[in-house]
């Protein structure tokens, strides 16, 4: 049975803005084992792979040229609640500095790089909710210590 949500870019799915994923050996290792359920709030939104990148400015996510894709980014962040609710899920392991998945840092809204302290807005709906977040960068102690 599944116990995390995890960031389907860190285990190998192409789904972040530029096409790319991440490689995690371990990461992947838990999907492929079945202890962890892979989704990209911002695909399931409704936003295509690639695309143009987003930052949150005050409570809206902005491409640079001032788009405004909030409601894609709300919707799939209920996605991924939903999904935690009916897999009975209580953590998650998300893409630090994602405008979805950021747990501790987010970019600044300004699009030059500069990070700052927030959540993005899947990691926060999942916070709220109760669910544990953890990072590519920190992750759970049973896993750090395997």
């Amino acid at each position: 049975m599944a116990t995390y949500l995890i960031s389907a870019c860190l285990c190998g799915v192409a789904c972040r803005y530029d096409g790319g994923c991440f490689g995690y050996p371990a990461l992947r290792a838990l999907v492929h084992s079945g202890e962890a359920i892979p989704f990209c709030p911002e695909c399931a939104g409704g936003l295509s792979t690639p695309r143009t990148p987003c930052e949150i400015v005050g409570n809206r996510v902005l491409t640079a040229d001032g788009t405004d894709c909030t409601a894609a980014y709300q919707s799939g962040a209920q996605q991924a609640l939903a999904l935690c609710r009916q897999h009975g899920l209580s953590a998650a392991i998300l893409k630090e500095s994602s405008p979805s998945c950021g747990t501790h840092t987010i970019y600044d809204g300004t699009h030059t790089g500069h990070k700052i302290l927030g959540k993005g807005v899947c990691a926060a709906v999942l916070a709220q909710a109760g669910i544990s977040l953890y990072t590519e960068k920190q992750l759970p102690l049973e896993l750090a210590c395997e």
